[in-house]
């Protein structure tokens, strides 16, 4: 099908006509779909025949059973025990930026435990004034901000560094979710234990832990935590769900998930970092020599193309095509994302759906005519610092095959003439 439109992107009225064109010609090829009488519009379906349900019936709405199929999985060999593994986000099946809370990646080191509100405790401790007790009611009287944030455990991508392929967007990239956090600033609470921010507090840390079995705790240096560092109790503008740390967790905008705690219970402020656990033998990144970097806790500017893809395949046939996916950057904001049909041969500029806001999930889409042949799909982000997201060979090129954490690779799909994808790796 051509347009008459090379080397310029096609013009709204340009799309719809030949959308119509490809319509005409399918029924000259020999198919009767459009010419015959419709059942669904001529005639009374039993859903318009009788009455829905009253508003009693669903008190909490959840999605209809037509899409019972876009739920959180997890990989059953991924770990030894589901208590301490991951829920992966269906990012394949959803659209715009904000993740529902029901489907937002979960990740546990050893399960979600339930703590009510009046159960609470948050302490301020360490080099501060005077060390402090909160309960729930206590932050809700702080002031409060909004912020929308994505969050990334460090491992997303992981699988990908030595070429174990999962074949679906949801388990390359799934472990990210982008909710609007309410709560109030960690600088704030540290304040009122007085910490004294205008001293030099150059190399301070606080260390942070939750409250499970697992006690996960991470250092934090205090310039982070004295800059956009939240203390959260709501996402998407209710209760944190239980999973996602109810009712209190930490938010740590654009830096690794694992630092996120949830269940938060202590903020103690140090001279230096704990070297915890999740911050030596985890969470640190193996290099070829054996060797491993630490302190990496940023998330560099990444993106997946998430439909087409495995999971998300095309279903029609030659034509009008809308490539879609997500860019993000710990560093700041996505300011373009490039796609490639051909395996990074060449690149086309996607259009965003919106400008890209800090450290959050930008939406990108490429208007495509498909001709029904092969595509080797990819996206390509840049930040704002002008930083521009690396091939898989760059990345293994300084860090070899060792690493699992911190993979922001360019992810390729293999799409068929049939509209099935798979996962491949292109030289």
């Amino acid at each position: 099908m051509t347009f008459g439109f090379k080397d310029k992107k096609p013009s709204r009225r340009q799309f719809l006509t030949g959308t119509a064109a490809a319509a005409a010609g399918a029924v000259a090829a020999g198919s009767t779909r459009a010419a015959e009488p419709d059942p669904l519009i001529t005639e009374i379906q039993d859903w318009a025949a009788g009455l829905g349900d009253g508003v009693d019936a669903t008190p909490y709405g959840l999605p209809i059973k037509f899409e019972d199929d876009v739920v959180r999985r997890n990989v059953e060999w991924l770990t030894a025990d589901t208590i301490s593994s991951i829920n992966f986000t269906p990012i394949h099946a959803l659209d715009g930026t904000i993740t529902p809370a029901g489907c937002a990646f979960e990740r546990h080191h050893s399960g979600a435990i339930e703590l009510r509100k009046e159960d609470y405790r948050l302490m301020i401790n360490g080099l501060v004034d005077k060390p402090l007790i909160f309960n729930y009611a206590d932050l809700e009287r702080f002031p409060r901000e909004q912020h929308v944030y994505f969050c990334e455990c460090a491992a997303n991508t992981g699988m990908e560094w030595a070429g174990s392929q999962l074949n679906g967007a949801q388990f390359t990239h799934g472990m990210i979710h982008n909710m609007e956090y309410t709560g109030v600033p960690l600088r704030t609470l540290l304040e009122e234990a007085g910490l004294d921010a205008a001293g030099d507090l150059s190399d301070k840390w606080v260390y942070v832990e939750g409250a499970d079995a697992s006690s996960n705790g991470r250092s934090i240096p205090m310039e982070k935590a004295l800059d956009d560092v939240l203390v959260a109790f709501k996402a998407n503008g209710e209760a944190l769900r239980k999973e996602h740390g109810y009712p209190v967790r930490l938010v740590v905008p654009g830096w690794e998930g694992n630092m996120w705690v949830k269940w938060l219970r202590r903020v103690e402020v140090m001279d230096g970092p704990v070297e915890s656990r999740e911050e030596t033998s985890k969470y640190t990144d193996t290099l070829a020599d054996g060797t491993s970097r630490k302190w990496t806790w940023v998330m560099d500017a990444k993106s997946v193309v998430t439909s087409p893809s495995p999971q998300a395949p095309i279903t029609h046939g030659p034509g009008p095509l809308v490539i879609t996916g997500l860019a993000w950057s710990g560093r700041g904001a996505i300011t373009g994302v490039d796609v490639s049909i051909d395996g990074g041969k060449t690149w086309q500029p996607a259009r965003l759906a919106a400008p890209g806001t800090d450290k959050a999930l930008a939406r990108f889409y490429l208007d495509h005519v498909w001709d029904g042949s092969e595509m080797l799909l990819q996206s390509r982000a840049r930040d704002e610092t002008g930083y521009v997201q690396p091939t898989k060979a760059q990345l293994r090129e300084v860090r070899g095959e060792n690493s699992i954490y911190h993979n922001n690779c360019i992810q390729t799909w293999w799409v068929r003439e049939t509209g099935e994808a798979e996962n491949v790796e292109v030289s």
